[in-house]
């Protein structure tokens, strides 16, 4: 698919990997709806490119909050592309060590926002591409989710966090399957240690130590890695059903 006159919705798209997807893609040619919770972020970066690019505040457990975003795209063009970056990661141990049970609350929440959140936006976004006109090839669209190393080599404290990557993969294949018929690709990428926003919290030797754990390239993966296999993905018509790993050969130790 071209990036072209098509319209792009990525959430979480106010920073880190979401930032880097819509500058791409603009950059590429087509427009976006930057969907995130932070307003100053998301409204400066619309603001910064142009009419290219529109925010839409948004929560993407919310049905209402997830179509309102929607109807943003429908009214620049042809939704085509559906981006998920958008995700939280919080560390517990199952016990703790004052014997303390994780909180079931928090597993609720981290897997409310980055597996249910996903899926919102994945049926949503699904369904308004399902009701544009096909391309040549009978695609109407493609859908790209965001998992983590995490999901195959979750941590010690990353239970809520594994699970809910774990999730996003299982979803990957049957989804794919569903939309087959309404020409909708869906893929996954299962990001390894990036430098983002949340990384840059961390101390410079932290930062150094992580990097020196990643096989080749010894260095954090960059919000661009991620951008420039996202435009990939759309660009390539056969890639469907599919986790990719993106990660260096890095597989996470216990901890």
């Amino acid at each position: 698919m071209e990036l072209k006159g098509v319209v792009a919705l990525v959430t979480g798209g106010a920073s880190g990997l979401g930032e880097a997807t819509v500058r791409r893609l603009v950059a590429g040619g087509a427009r976006a709806v930057i969907v995130d919770r932070d307003a100053q972020k998301g409204e400066a970066l619309a603001s910064e490119l142009g009419g290219a690019a529109v925010f839409a505040p948004t929560d993407v457990t919310s049905a209402a909050d997830v179509h309102a975003a929607i109807d943003r795209a429908a009214a620049l063009g042809p939704l085509r592309i559906a981006v998920s970056c958008a995700g939280v990661g919080w560390a517990a141990r199952t016990v703790g060590k004052d014997g303390t049970a994780h909180d079931l609350e928090l597993f609720k929440t981290v897997i409310g926002i980055n597996l249910v959140g996903t899926f919102n936006v994945l049926r949503l976004a699904a369904a308004a591409m399902s009701k544009t006109d096909p391309l040549a090839d009978g695609e109407r669209g493609v859908i790209v989710n965001t998992a983590s190393v995490a999901a195959y080599d979750g941590q010690i404290g990353q239970a809520a966090y594994a699970a809910s990557k774990a999730g996003v993969v299982g979803l990957t294949l049957p989804t794919a399957r569903d939309l087959s018929n309404v020409g909708v690709r869906v893929m996954t990428i299962a990001p390894g240690t990036f430098d983002t926003p949340m990384l840059a919290l961390l101390p410079e030797p932290a930062r150094q130590a992580l990097a020196a754990g990643i096989p080749f390239p010894k260095r954090l993966g960059a919000p661009d890695d991620y951008a420039q296999l996202v435009e990939h993905i759309v660009r390539n018509r056969y890639l469907n059903g599919e986790t990719i790993r993106l990660d260096g050969a890095l597989r996470m130790p216990p901890k």
